[in-house]
């Protein structure tokens, strides 16, 4: 173990702090997905992050205050569990958020099926990455007779690590692009819807700190960073929602007590305009833009916000020479 770096006092504060910060903001999360009727596939994905979130502090508080009471397998199934609700916190809340991102395209789409199968494939990720370290770790056995054993996991797990996160928070950055560039928005509001999403890229920052650690031979500064990691993955798994929720940008006629609704927009300059990160907008179009809700499929939709999409249906080309 290193000796340099913060104290496990100051890692343990730190764990502490983050992931009540992030078991309250997922909480909120659901609990406004619960009063609208919404709970779907992405928040039981950021409700299973939460849970490991909180397993990881406690395993954290265990391997690194009360060590000495246990036995020398414990210790080291222990670690196990740490470097276990690690992947599990920072992957789930990935594919919570891209859950989030599935729910604003309509059923049946191209671009559904390709986010559904990078889904999977971050399922797959995470488990050959806690294989890998469970490989790293058991081929070299000689950490675990240290009093506070800890793996050396070396330049194959931080690189492995790097590439699986800057390509998967890649993916979560890039698909919002490609739901909303098609749709006329003003620049504020297009800096704004992306910017949530965008938020992925801090915890890229994070993640490469981290594996810059690792490389470096880990010790406690490896322990801090991916507590870090953890919790601020956990915490950008729910800024969609969050946001919407605090700005008050759920849309009129979305209540459970109205009828699907069906909203037509023309070319209006001077008609007010919807912030994007609501279940309606309206834009400044030449072309008529049918916004309505999800429960009606149509196959060339895309759902904006958590609850509703806009609909480029079939009516499109008369509505068009109707103008």
């Amino acid at each position: 173990m290193s000796s340099s770096g913060p104290t496990l006092a100051q890692i343990e504060v730190v764990g502490i702090v983050l992931t009540i910060v992030a078991v309250i903001v997922t909480s909120f999360r659901l609990c406004v997905r619960a009063r609208q009727k919404r709970l779907w596939l992405d928040d039981a994905w950021a409700a299973l992050g939460m849970i490991s979130n909180f397993m990881l502090l406690i395993a954290d508080c265990l391997y690194l205050q009360d060590y000495e009471r246990y036995s020398q397998g414990t210790r080291v199934a222990l670690y196990y569990m740490i470097a276990q609700f690690f992947y599990a916190v920072v992957w789930s809340s990935r594919i919570s958020i891209l859950f989030t991102i599935v729910r604003l395209t309509a059923p049946g789409t191209f671009f559904r099926r390709v986010l559904i199968s990078t889904a999977i494939t971050f399922g797959i990720v995470w488990a050959l990455l806690f294989s890998q370290v469970w490989w790293v770790c058991e081929t070299e056995s000689g950490w675990k007779t240290q009093p506070h054993p800890q793996c050396d996991l070396g330049r194959g797990v931080a690189i492995a690590q790097m590439i699986t996160d800057v390509l998967g928070d890649f993916v979560l950055i890039f698909a919002p692009f490609c739901l909303i560039y098609r749709v006329r928005l003003s620049t504020g509001q297009k800096v704004r819807v992306l910017s949530v999403f965008s938020a992925s890229a801090i915890t890229t920052v994070v993640s490469l700190v981290h594996a810059y650690y690792i490389f470096s031979g880990g010790g406690l500064q490896e322990v801090m960073a991916a507590i870090v990691e953890a919790s601020m993955s956990l915490i950008v798994a729910s800024l969609s929602v969050v946001v919407a929720s605090i700005f008050h940008l759920k849309a009129e006629g979305d209540s459970p007590s109205t009828s699907t609704p069906i909203i037509t927009f023309g070319s209006q300059p001077r008609r007010r305009v919807r912030d994007p990160l609501a279940t309606t907008f309206t834009g400044v179009e030449s072309t008529p833009i049918v916004l309505e809700d999800l429960s009606q499929s149509h196959p060339r939709s895309l759902k904006i916000g958590d609850d509703d999409e806009i609909s480029l249906n079939n009516r499109e080309a008369k509505q068009m020479n109707e103008w």
